[in-house]
């Protein structure tokens, strides 16, 4: 065999295997002493093995330009010349989440410090995000990226991070918080932040209008807040917060009756391991009748004093729930929902090399070449591709000897 350079280098820009559907890319072929006879061939999700500008990109000679990337963009991109030679292997993932991790494109070389950055597509790139490595957790972060010094193979693997509570995110209150109410009662709905509730609209849907807001026919705006004075049976409907830029909070359900029982519970979010007090509410006498308390049709419990709590809520808490009090009559039924932790995350795969691993690698790429391509998931690593060819290239060989 003779020694064959593979020069040839794809870089991207920005710097980074992963981006958010609508981002622009630039994907570039360098090589030492010319790019010109460099074509850029992506292996997509869809299994073909095309080049820019045959129905993706926009070529610009050595470079090639992807105005706005989409999901189905996601795949393996490499340089390859007319004689042969390819380049790196570039992993690309395109994400309709609301999180990516970004890290460098090129090879981690053993020894390199590697900084890798959380990131959300609406909000500051500084908010805390935690770390993990293959599924544990290796650090929290106050500014949403780390950096891993003097990079070793024992650092390769699965990594991912995420945002949840530092996400802004408004959130519908209702007070009094109850999701039932009678007809005739007040209510103050308010879009509450940890910052500001500056900007946010409160709308909802009812039987008779959709996506109408506060003061447009109903309710009285107040500030940050949405006072009803005086409830009737149309105002029941979903209520929600939102803003221009498109988050929306938490929905809420609002059940306003005209019968003589109400069932009343959080109108937040009922988060896993929370306990939850239900309360059987009659219109006109003490709260504290007994009152009987079912879930999806069955009974479940009797109290003496209209009140039932439900202890450390998990997922097989969930249903429609009613109450029933001797004489007075039964609520409406009110579905509870229990969630866990949203969290928003992002999955990448770290592969540090040595010198002698590059070139191998790069060689048995070459050796094996072929016009068909072997599907490749986004977040694996790049040491797995297969050409198979009849065709051997014989004259290559690496350039560091194990």
């Amino acid at each position: 065999f003779k020694r064959t350079n593979i020069s040839s280098r794809l870089t991207v820009s920005p710097s980074s295997s992963q981006f958010f559907e609508g981002d622009f890319v630039l994907l570039i072929c360098e090589e030492d002493d010319s790019s010109s006879n460099s074509l850029l061939s992506p292996h997509t999700t869809e299994g073909q093995r095309t080049q820019c500008g045959d129905g993706w990109g926009k070529n610009d000679g050595s470079s090639c330009n992807i105005n706005r990337v989409l999901e189905w963009d996601s795949g393996v991109c490499w340089c390859e010349s007319r004689e042969g030679p390819i380049s790196n292997m570039v992993n690309l993932t395109v994400t309709g989440g609301s999180v990516i991790l970004q890290s460098p494109v090129l090879p981690v070389m053993e020894g390199d410090d590697v900084t890798l950055l959380c990131k959300t597509k609406t909000t500051p790139s500084n908010l805390p995000a935690a770390f993990y490595k293959d599924g544990s957790l290796i650090r929290k972060q106050p500014t949403g990226h780390m950096t891993i010094q003097h990079v070793s193979r024992s650092d390769e693997g699965l990594y991912k991070c995420d945002i949840s509570a530092w996400i802004e995110k408004p959130r519908l209150t209702v007070s009094p918080s109850s999701s039932q109410f009678f007809k005739g009662d007040f209510v103050s709905l308010s879009c509450e932040e940890d910052d500001s509730s500056a900007g946010w609209t409160l709308r909802r849907n009812t039987s008779k209008q959709q996506r109408t807001q506060c003061g447009d026919g109903w309710g009285k705006p107040a500030g940050y807040l949405c006072n009803i004075s005086v409830l009737f049976i149309q105002d029941a409907g979903v209520y929600w917060c939102e803003s221009r830029e498109g988050p929306i909070s938490n929905m809420v359900n609002l059940t306003v009756t005209g019968g003589s029982v109400i069932l009343q519970r959080p109108v937040l979010p009922v988060m896993e391991g929370d306990d939850v007090t239900l309360l059987c509410k009659t219109e006109t006498t003490p709260s504290n009748l007994p009152a009987a308390f079912y879930k999806d049709g069955s009974l479940i419990r009797k109290q003496p004093t209209g009140h039932m709590t439900i202890q450390h809520v998990s997922r097989s808490d969930e249903g429609l729930y009613k109450c029933d009090i001797s004489g007075h009559g039964e609520s409406p039924s009110s579905w509870i929902t229990v969630t866990g932790e949203e969290l928003h995350s992002a999955v990448l795969y770290l592969l540090v090399f040595c010198p002698c691993f590059i070139s191998t690698l790069l060689a048995v790429s070459i050796y094996r070449r072929d016009d068909n391509c072997v599907s490749i998931p986004p977040t694996q690593p790049e040491q797995g591709l297969d050409y198979e060819n009849n065709d051997v290239i014989a004259d290559v060989t690496t350039e560091h000897h194990f």
